[in-house]
This record gives C-alpha cells, sequence and structure tokens, in this order.
C-alpha cells in the first residue's frame, strides 16, 4: 500500500482511468453534503492564507495488467463519492467557461483535457471516470454534452444542476472557483494487488457502519474478491434481480431484515439486526455452503420466497391473504419458519392443502 497526501486534481491529472466497481452502490450524495462541499471550496477560494482543505481519501487499486501505451484502469475501493460529486463540478465548471467569453488562464478545453477525458482513449477509455449501472450513462452524457439522459440518474443530475447554479451565481469569478477546486487535498491510497487484502481495508474504512448498510457490506464482501467478469456475472444473474425485486426502498429498508431470517433457516441461530454482516461473513466461509455462487443462488432463491410474503408481492389470492393476516401479527420469530414452509412448498415438499 501507499499513501500520499496531493490535490485531488493532481489525482485526475495524466493518463488514466477511474472505475466503480460493480459491487458498489450508486451514487448517493444528498444535496447537503454538495452544499457543504460548495461552501468549503468558496471558503478557500477568498482566502490567500489557507493553502488547502481536506476532502478525503481515494482508495482504489489496479484493475490488471496493461500496456504502457494504455490506460491504467483503476478500481476504486473507497472514495467514489467525493470522486464522482468533484467531477460533477469540474463539468458544470467547464461548461460555464466555455459560455464565459472573458479570457481566463483556464477554459473549458484545459479542464476537459486534463480532468474528464483521456485525449487519445478510445470508446470508454476515454473517460476519466466511469460509474456502475444507470449512473454511467448519465454521467457520460453529462460529460459528453451537458445533456441529461431522458432516464437519468436522480442524485447524479440533481447535484449537477446544484452546482450549475451555484457557479451562476457565485460571488466570485470563474478562475477562483478553479483555484479553490484546486486547494482540495485528499489522501491517495493505492493499494497493490499482489499484497494487500482489498477486502479487509474496505472493512477498516468502514469500520464504524454509518456510510454502510448491512447490505451493502455483504454485497461487496460476495462480488469484491471476484474477477470483474465473474462479478458481473454474479451481479446480473443474482444480485440486481434481487435488488429489483425488493425495490428501491424495500431494499434499504428490508434487506437486512430478509438475511437476519436467510441466517437464521441456514444456521439454527439468529444472528443480531446490527450484526448481520459478521453472521454472514462466517457463514459463508464454512466449508459445506459451496461455492460463493452457490450461496448467492441460494440467497436469491429465498429472497424470492422472503419478498412473496413480506413485501405483499405474492400472485395466489388465497395465500396472500392468509400471508397479510399473518403479517399484521408481527411475530418475527416466525419468519424463518415461513421461508422454509415456502421452500417446501416451492420445490413440492408440502402441497398447496397441506
Amino acid at each position: 500500500m501507499k499513501a500520499v497526501e496531493t490535490q485531488f486534481l493532481k489525482l485526475l491529472e495524466g493518463k488514466r482511468q477511474f472505475i466503480i466497481p460493480i459491487y458498489q452502490r450508486m451514487y448517493s450524495w444528498t444535496l447537503k453534503q454538495c452544499e457543504q462541499l460548495w461552501k468549503d471550496i468558496l471558503r478557500v477560494a477568498s482566502d490567500d492564507g489557507v493553502t488547502g482543505h481536506f476532502v478525503g481519501s481515494i482508495v482504489y487499486i489496479e484493475r490488471g495488467l496493461y500496456q504502457v501505451t494504455a490506460v491504467p484502469q483503476l478500481l476504486v475501493i473507497d472514495g467514489q463519492q467525493r470522486l464522482t460529486t468533484l467531477t460533477l463540478l469540474l463539468t458544470a465548471l467547464a461548461q460555464a467557461l466555455h459560455e464565459d467569453d472573458r479570457e481566463l488562464e483556464i477554459s473549458r478545453e484545459s479542464i476537459e483535457d486534463e480532468y474528464l477525458f483521456n485525449k487519445h482513449g478510445k470508446a470508454e477509455l476515454k473517460y476519466k471516470l466511469l460509474l456502475t449501472r444507470n449512473d454511467k450513462d448519465t454521467l457520460v452524457r453529462l460529460v459528453e454534452s451537458n445533456e441529461p439522459l431522458s432516464q437519468a440518474s436522480t442524485r447524479i443530475l440533481e447535484n449537477y444542476k446544484f452546482f450549475q447554479d451555484q457557479i451562476a451565481k457565485a460571488p466570485c469569478d470563474l478562475q477562483a472557483i478553479y483555484g479553490g477546486i484546486a486547494k482540495l487535498l485528499i489522501v491517495d491510497i493505492s493499494l497493490d494487488r499482489q499484497y494487500d487484502n482489498a477486502q479487509l481495508i474496505f472493512e477498516s474504512l468502514n469500520s464504524t457502519g454509518l456510510e454502510l448498510s448491512q447490505a451493502d457490506l455483504i454485497r461487496n464482501y460476495v462480488l469484491m474478491g471476484l474477477e470483474p467478469r465473474e462479478q458481473e456475472s454474479l451481479y446480473n444473474n443474482y444480485w440486481f434481480p434481487m435488488e429489483q425485486s425488493f425495490g428501491q426502498t424495500d431494499y434499504v429498508r428490508q434487506f437486512d431484515r430478509f438475511m437476519r431470517d436467510y441466517l437464521t433457516v441456514r444456521t439454527g441461530s439468529i444472528p443480531n439486526i446490527r450484526a448481520v454482516y459478521e453472521a454472514f461473513k462466517a457463514y459463508a466461509r464454512r466449508n459445506d455452503t459451496g461455492t460463493i455462487t452457490d450461496v448467492v443462488s441460494d440467497i436469491y432463491t429465498y429472497s424470492k420466497y422472503f419478498v412473496r410474503w413480506a413485501l405483499g408481492k405474492e400472485t395466489d389470492s388465497e395465500l396472500a391473504k392468509l400471508l397479510h393476516e399473518i403479517n399484521t401479527l408481527k411475530v418475527d420469530v416466525a419468519y424463518p419458519f415461513l421461508l422454509e414452509l415456502y421452500d417446501d412448498y416451492s420445490n413440492e415438499r408440502l402441497s398447496r392443502d397441506d
């Protein structure tokens, strides 16, 4: 591991591409967090006595071997929120420079060439930052044309428009705003794939449990140790359909509860709801659980049962009525038993009349 304090903008300089792995959660910074970052930038921009402002760390690991003439691809382990937010700000600043007819030391072209694009990169390698899922398409469209997609990622679009509005009414000129961004400092942490355990480092960076939910931690544990192609296969075939079946709101609210019930079925003991991730790791490391694909496939199967009865998506009207009555009793200890009944019923070990 190598760690060095540096200016954020220097992190983006040169030929390189930061990739948000598919197992990372989607962009989630709110307007409140963007507003605080903007205030910090204006403050340091207007104070010549302040030489820097620390905004956090960016942790990454090389995706694999590459030719000297190719664009190095770096997988972001931690720091995607600030990296994405500052890219949105730079994109908004580049657009404002394009519309400003004053002569300044910086230009739209200089911002784009240094911090948004790899000048001679081909296809997706031309972008300095590649996000995951719908976030990727939204950011690419903004960087390319400043025009959002019809099905744009809401958070990215909201925060981009926030920075556009703030730049338009800023009390200082565009050169000063750039100067404020140039004062932002980060800790640049590069990991060695051969010697550093990315999973352990990720856990230590998120040890407080405040930033990531148990669901986030479990997903990252499952996918982080796999090669990119395996990650995409496992995510697309199992994890993403599972997220979709829950729905965005219920996935956040109910997935930890589901995993507690699933682990109760599989281990015979009830884990604390705040320690579901630790219980899952212990379960996944057992010799009798099979491969990680076997584990995730099994979780996906049981999640279908949970969604049908706990989230009211059972299509059989008589069963749905019965399950609704059970749910109104809120007898949590019975939920793992219901999962087992559903499994028996689905595998025809139990008839509908039983």
